[in-house]
């Protein structure tokens, strides 16, 4: 035991000082006034106009005064005009997009890139970001990547290859994986790094919820329009739930495990619930045990079905004690020789991943966190996986997979059919 004991505890501490990885600005300081004495302008562009590249563009906006937006670029002109307006009315002052930098069609994010933009937000549905992330760092721009940043392990390999460019580049990437930028899961997790709870020995994460948006098919439609607007319910666009939401809960369990990578993993899927066609072919329930070295132990436990009980929660055993993190009730506390519960300052995550990415940038550091992103997808997409084929697998051997599930980026068009697979059968399905 004491051996094993003393394995565990250079197995989580082997890896560096630093547990959420990068820089890590402390609670007390503004970065607003950092960039006072900073008064160049920092152009943005943004390429996804959805819900979530409209939020990521106001929170980048709010996040630096001295930021821009001057360029948008989506495939779909309603989603553009819609984002654009809610810009401005929310910071008319700092959108300055006029209708010649207002791309629209699947060429949208070169058209952004030839512009003079310094930083891009890449927010489109995740099958596009390896190619879009690559030709953002040879295009020589800083980028905020939205999670997850690939749904395939050749998306991965891609991704990897660019962080690697962009560190050679010293371009500033950080990744939409927000809890990483939340002061409450800083503490939380610096403490458990220092030891309060001992040894890690298992990390459980759970994360249940209902339904979500459904777009309904209009006859003007190609299938290809149907389904880029239901994006989320096929997976060679989404990656599946799993990759495309639940990749937040692997990332903590990956955090509270230093970031180290698993051996195999193991696990199980299916869809119960939602079982109409219209919900593409994605799984409706996961649940995947991750392996580490010293028989360290991550399991992940999902569903998104209606009219079930709702949890999201990271729980995290140690030789010593206990830690916890309840999302929904912001709940983050150790249980060791005593209890500690958060207290602190809050912050904005969402806020603070742009500030310091801006502040990164203006102070030429190149922060990157090209690597981690890309892992912590792998996590998901593993599990994705080993859930649709049954087969316990190894993390080279998943990371080795030719198998990708799209068309590639230089073959999309408004009348490509996509070949769907059907639903996976685990113990059936072959290519995952």
């Amino acid at each position: 035991m004491d051996q094993n004991n003393k394995n565990r505890r250079s197995f989580l501490k082997s890896t560096g000082t630093a547990i959420v990885g990068g820089s890590v600005l402390p609670f007390g300081f503004n970065i607003r006034e950092g960039f006072a004495a900073q008064k160049s302008t920092l152009k943005v562009g943004l390429i996804g106009c959805g819900g979530r590249g409209t939020g990521a563009a106001a929170q980048a906006l709010k996040a630096d005064k001295d930021a821009e937006l001057t360029c948008m670029g989506d495939i779909f002109e309603d989603y553009l005009e819609e984002s654009y307006q809610s810009l401005k009315k929310m910071n008319a002052e700092q959108v300055k997009v006029d209708d010649e930098h207002k791309f629209v069609g699947f060429d949208a994010i070169q058209r952004v890139l030839e512009s003079d933009v310094d930083v891009v937000i890449l927010t489109t549905p995740p099958a596009f970001r390896p190619a879009h992330f690559k030709a953002a760092v040879e295009a020589g721009k800083h980028v905020f990547c939205e999670k997850p940043v690939a749904v395939d392990a050749p998306g991965v390999r891609s991704v990897l290859e660019s962080a690697r460019l962009a560190k050679e580049k010293g371009l500033s990437v950080v990744s939409g994986f927000t809890f990483r930028y939340d002061f409450p899961k800083r503490a939380l997790f610096e403490r458990i790094r220092n030891g309060e709870i001992g040894d890690i020995t298992n990390v459980f994460t759970a994360r249940n919820g209902g339904g979500l948006w459904y777009k309904e098919r209009q006859e003007s439609w190609t299938e290809m329009e149907y389904q880029l607007r239901n994006w989320y319910y096929y997976n060679w666009l989404s990656g599946d739930y799993i990759v495309e939401m639940m990749v937040h809960s692997l990332d903590l369990m990956s955090w509270a495990f230093n970031d180290r990578l698993p051996i195999r993993v193991m696990g199980t899927g299916g869809r119960q619930a939602r079982t109409e066609e219209k919900w593409g072919n994605i799984y409706d329930h996961f649940s995947v045990e991750y392996e580490y070295e010293n028989n360290l132990k991550g399991v992940h436990f999902s569903r998104q079905m209606k009219g079930c009980s709702n949890t999201n929660k990271v729980d995290i055993t140690g030789t010593e004690g206990f830690a916890t993190v309840d999302v929904g009730k912001r709940v983050h506390a150790t249980m060791g020789a005593e209890r500690w519960d958060y207290d602190g300052p809050s912050n904005n995550p969402y806020e603070t991943q742009h500030e310091e990415l801006f502040a990164s940038i203006r102070a030429g550091e190149g922060k990157n966190e090209g690597e981690l992103m890309a892992n912590s997808t792998m996590l998901a997409i593993i599990g994705r996986m080993v859930g649709y084929s049954g087969q316990t697998m190894t993390w080279e051997e998943a990371m080795k997979s030719e198998v990708k599930l799209g068309p590639a980026a230089a073959d999309y068009r408004w009348d490509l059919v996509v070949d769907v697979p059907q639903v996976p059968i685990p113990g059936i399905t072959k290519d995952v």
